[in-house]
């Protein structure tokens, strides 16, 4: 199985090229998306994060108000790794499992979209790991755009963040997405041709199929060596 990791910064596009990824029928753990349920009322991550900061970061429907939240993580980087810290191991945990689902159905390519992958050390899992890029003035511009918040704002959550230029240096694959939606297109392309070629020995092992390969040669070896050794007596 091939794990493949997905990152980038916020407005650089790693969404549109998920996207992408799914329509072309390779399945996408989104660690978003997991985070949300790890946040979810009664869960043990939202129980740990309402008792860290307080009631006051609750919707009358006693959901946590992400934006709120966000507002004072983004503003202050020791509450910020409080944050990542408390949900961290809820989040591992829940990326794992829907890998674990992903793998139970037999898919060979698997892409993790994590917008911290470097930042929770889960770039060890992955590889490729690819990093969708775009230059900071770009980045803040289409921030500004597309959230409609103050430029101070757009600055906090962009510098709470891992620059994207040491992510690129991080990367076995960049996508540069300073250009039109066009470009990117044509960038994905190649992209995806990279990420879905044939597996190697190794991933092949790791996939299903490999361990059920294994399973089966462990199991004819074994019937093979039990005749051998019944002839023999």
């Amino acid at each position: 199985m091939r794990i493949v990791g997905l990152t980038g910064g916020i407005a650089s596009g790693k969404s549109t090229v998920s996207n992408l990824f799914k329509v072309h029928g390779i399945p996408v753990v989104d660690a978003d998306l997991v985070a949300r349920d790890a946040l979810k009322k009664g869960s043990g991550g939202w129980r740990k994060v309402v008792a860290a900061f307080g009631n006051e970061i609750l919707l009358d429907n006693g959901e946590v108000d992400r934006v709120k939240l966000g507002r004072i993580v983004f503003s202050d980087p020791e509450k910020r790794q409080l944050l990542n810290r408390l949900l961290a191991p809820f989040i591992s945990s829940g990326i794992f499992w829907e890998v674990f689902k992903l793998w139970m159905k037999g898919f060979k390519v698997i892409v993790l979209d994590v917008p911290l992958l470097f930042e929770a050390k889960m770039d060890g899992w992955t590889k490729p790991i690819i990093v969708v890029w775009v230059d900071p003035e770009t980045q803040l511009q289409r921030l500004l755009a597309r959230d409609r918040t103050s430029e101070e704002d757009a600055r906090n959550r962009i510098n709470a963040q891992m620059a994207l230029d040491l992510k690129r240096s991080k990367a076995d694959i960049v996508i540069d997405n300073t250009g039109s939606l066009e470009d990117l297109n044509e960038l994905f392309q190649k992209v995806l041709f990279q990420v879905t070629k044939p597996l190697t020995w190794t991933e092949f092992g790791l996939s299903r199929q490999g361990a059920f390969s294994v399973l089966l040669s462990v199991a004819i070896g074994v019937l093979i060596c039990r005749k051998f050794y019944n002839d023999g007596l």
